[in-house]
């Protein structure tokens, strides 16, 4: 066995949280501890999503075990993907080892513990294994403190990360060289179409672009582009639509900086299917998807109805079960959609009259969906907003934008810096995972929101609490 071969322990949490894991170690081993199988079985009940992810592993490992035949299974069993899982990574060609001894439990460690448990046949293992460099995976902190102590090369489980570091991810807006006209004046051929002006450009930048990438140049009103269409080394840029104007409002509602502006230039084309927004609290991600959704709901009917649902992770102590029907046990949680509401239904001509007939007619117009019966639903020419979606697994956010079928839209909206969901972070959360996958796609956009437009108690707050 060479030293560059490895066998990595995978704890209970990392199975539960990816039943793929299994198959993502390329040629290395993967070791599992019995009591790992005996934590497994313990959380396999239940309709939650670690419990359907206990039952995958099972069965994963169920299939592994009948394609191995009668042949034993002490020096391990080769880990053949199973046919229909389609992964990124390549296939693995290391084995799968069962821990087939009991423990050794008179190293120092208990017996009541899992974890201790866990970490006797790590040492047992290296025992019986000398030559080869074992570390454990687990995504429980404490674990991997614990094993650091005995000397146990301990990782969190990696794999699903979008990308290493999140200030590498994806801002949907580039500023340009001050110097971009002069550079590329002599390549530049430039044209109208249907009131809207494009540029053609013969060189890109070696750090590329997209399609639906916006670009300005540096000062508060110099030009303000969108790549339109990219072929080789030639890029079509077209000058974006101005939503700061008091001409051009959308739903009554204009754009206060310049990434708000490109927000409106996303919503409003009607080639985006789909679109994030990344922003901190205050920077009117809900206002202005729900303004471009009335606007294109009620005024041009280019869409049925505006569904919006959101991950139910309370902030602090839950407040125990919720009365009523699936909308009404939703309402208290779309307090952000009754609150933008307000702001967009503000009529001081019509009075309270005026205002609650027109509340009664939003209100029959966009639904509040619970995520929990998003399964196997087709939304046709609808306007969907999924807010908060920070606190979406890559797999829960896959669920709901695979809901899209023809004519519909879906904005997924929220804030990487306040995610409530034990398990995730910045760079695992699905809304960072759903912006560096789709950033490629022709009929996608994103938008980061920088500028805070609440109030000045909000923007002070953001920045020094």
């Amino acid at each position: 066995m060479t030293q560059s071969k490895r066998i990595y322990v995978l704890d209970t949490n990392v199975l539960m949280h990816d039943p793929t894991a299994l198959f993502k170690f390329e040629e290395h081993d993967v070791f599992l501890p019995m009591m790992v199988l005996e934590e497994l079985d313990n959380n396999k009940k239940g309709q939650t999503e670690s419990a359907r992810n206990a039952r995958q592993v099972s069965r994963f490992l169920n299939e592994l075990i009948i394609n191995h035949g009668n042949r034993g299974i002490d020096g391990g069993i080769p880990l053949k993907r199973p046919s229909g899982l389609q992964l990124r990574t390549a296939d693995s060609l290391g084995r799968l080892i069962f821990q087939t001894t009991p423990a050794d439990t008179s190293k120092g460690f208990g017996t009541v513990l899992p974890d201790n448990q866990i970490l006797g046949s790590i040492l047992q293992l290296r025992t019986e294994h000398p030559d080869t460099p074992v570390v454990l995976v687990s995504k429980d902190i404490n674990l991997r403190i614990k094993a650091s102590i005995v000397g146990v090369v301990a990782e969190d489980y990696e794999n699903d990360r979008a990308l290493d570091d999140f200030n590498l991810l994806y801002t949907g807006a580039t500023a340009l060289p001050e110097d971009f006209w002069e550079r590329h004046g002599k390549n530049l051929r430039s044209w109208t179409e249907r009131g809207r002006t494009f540029y053609e450009l013969r060189s890109i930048p070696e750090e590329g672009w997209y399609v639906n990438q916006f670009l300005y140049l540096p000062g508060e009103n110099d030009a303000e582009l969108k790549v339109a269409k990219l072929e080789g080394d030639r890029a079509i840029l077209q000058i974006v639509e101005d939503f700061r104007s008091p001409h051009h409002q959308v739903w009554g509602i204009n754009a206060r900086n310049r990434e708000q502006n490109f927000a409106f230039n996303a919503l409003m084309d009607p080639e985006i299917d789909f679109v994030t927004l990344l922003g901190t609290a205050g920077t009117g991600k809900t206002l202005l998807a729900l303004a471009a959704g009335l606007a294109q709901t009620m005024d041009v009917q280019r869409y049925r109805e505006i569904i919006m649902t959101r991950a139910t992770v309370s902030v602090g102590e839950d407040i125990g079960f919720l009365p009523g029907t699936e909308e009404e046990k939703m309402t208290p949680w779309m307090g952000a959609l009754t609150d933008n509401l307000e702001v967009l239904t503000h009529t001081e001509n019509h009075g309270n009259w005026g205002r609650g007939a027109t509340n009664d007619l939003l209100a029959s117009r966009i639904k509040i969906r619970s995520m929990n019966f998003m399964r196997g639903r087709t939304f046709l020419n609808r306007w969907v907003i999924v807010d908060e979606a920070q606190n979406l697994t890559p797999k829960q956010i896959k669920t709901l934008i695979t809901r899209a079928g023809p004519g519909t839209k879906i904005i997924c909206m929220g804030n990487v810096e306040q995610i409530d969901t034990p398990y995730l972070t910045e760079t695992t959360s699905g809304l960072t995972y759903a912006v560096d996958r789709f950033k490629s796609w022709a009929h996608s956009a994103h938008v980061t929101l920088r500028r805070g437009e609440r109030s000045r108690l909000a923007d002070y707050a953001s920045e020094v609490l």
